[in-house]
């Protein structure tokens, strides 16, 4: 199959996310942030220059907007939802929009556990029994990434106790360390929560309609993009979307002070506008 391209009259941020999620795409761009960046680009083909920096620098500085389809649904565990300090509602996607659960339903039956939401053998995600040969030390892939963590430990502490709270640090440091926080969180996060993620999507195949809810106003994880969390809300239309925001390959530092100052100045933060845009979420997160 080819690489997806934008149909007529098809939203730049909806295109985005068919984009992510076509398998072509996925198996030929099996890192997340180049997937992003082609994407991005197919999605301002025969956009004038302006329009194009425009919404490329919307994109990356906060994110995207999309209609909730058959394809960008997903149905977050319970350990990877996020909590903002937002009021918590709970949505019934069967009860509200019966055609598009109906559409899922159908999609799950077809797809079994390779259903998105619980999809296993991905071949950009580990697969569960290898992570737990890895944690368990079986096969030498727990010795190995024992080791290269032990390493990790022992010069982040030397770096740690190199740095004081005055020191200039260059640019590109700077840069290094917070990717491999990144890097570091988004596998801790995965380990610490895959068994409890297993258990309850294998749970949501018992019972038809069990997982039909979801939580609005509650971000959640995204490991698979296009950005580092998304969260269903209500637009002004009163229609449920879902906002994509944050870069996953950074880390958010809003415990310093300094940094958290400029962001918000950066992005009119004390103005962030409605909470159905991703310039909303990604100051909310700051």
């Amino acid at each position: 199959m080819p690489v997806p391209s934008r149909k007529d009259g098809e939203d730049k941020q909806a295109f985005i996310s068919r984009c992510m999620s076509n398998e072509t795409m996925k198996k030929e761009y099996k890192d997340n942030q180049q997937r992003v960046a082609v994407c991005l680009s197919k999605a301002c083909e025969n956009l004038d220059m302006i329009a194009q920096a425009d919404f490329q620098k919307y994109f990356e500085d906060y994110g995207s907007e999309e209609e909730i389809t058959e394809e960008n649904f997903y149905i977050p565990a319970e350990a990877e939802y996020v909590d903002f300090g937002e009021d918590v509602v709970e949505w019934d996607v069967a009860a509200d929009r019966p055609g598009l659960w109906e559409n899922i339903r159908k999609k799950k039956e077809r797809e079994g556990k390779n259903y998105k939401p619980a999809k296993k053998g991905d071949p950009d995600r580990p697969d569960p029994e290898a992570w737990k040969k890895a944690q368990s030390g079986e096969g030498g892939e727990g010795g190995m990434s024992r080791s290269q963590l032990k390493k990790i430990a022992t010069q982040a502490m030397e770096l740690y106790n190199m740095m004081t709270e005055d020191m200039e640090i260059e640019a590109w440091v700077q840069d290094n360390i917070s990717k491999a926080e990144a890097h570091v969180a988004s596998a801790y996060d995965y380990m610490k929560y895959t068994d409890v993620r297993e258990t309850e999507k294998e749970e949501s195949y018992a019972v038809e309609y069990q997982g039909r809810k979801v939580k609005l106003n509650k971000p959640f994880r995204t490991p698979d993009g296009p950005k580092k969390m998304s969260v269903y809300v209500k637009n002004d239309k009163g229609n449920v979307v879902k906002v994509n925001f944050g870069d996953p390959n950074m880390e958010i530092k809003k415990d310093n002070p300094a940094r958290r100052k400029s962001f918000r100045a950066r992005h009119n933060c004390d103005n962030p506008g409605p909470k159905w845009k991703a310039r909303y979420w990604s100051c909310r997160a700051w």
